[in-house]
């Protein structure tokens, strides 16, 4: 692997290619590398950044709903208070 990205200088995973190449030629067994093959393969394909991603935007538009529906509650109970104020409608809660 020369190192080389598609604009010219180094590509972005090179540092971590080079890392996971030394440990595994002075490793005894390749499961010793693990970690720095999971790093590699972070560093190619973003997978986990991206589901982190993913999980943030899911929890970001949960709570917007939630927060909308209670502000829509509040909206629905303080355009019917004016008659319960007069005390002809009770409210129920």
């Amino acid at each position: 692997m020369s190192g080389f990205g598609y604009n010219g200088g180094r590509s972005r995973c090179h540092e971590v290619f080079i890392s996971f190449m030394e440990c595994y030629a002075g490793a005894d067994e390749t499961k010793q590398c693990i970690s720095q093959k999971h790093d590699y393969i972070e560093c190619l394909h973003h997978t986990k950044e991206i589901n982190r991603s993913r999980e943030i935007k899911a929890h970001f538009l949960k709570s917007q709903a939630a927060q909308g529906a209670d502000t829509r509650k509040a909206a629905d109970k303080s355009a019917s208070g004016v008659i319960a104020n007069l005390g002809l409608v009770h409210e129920s809660t």
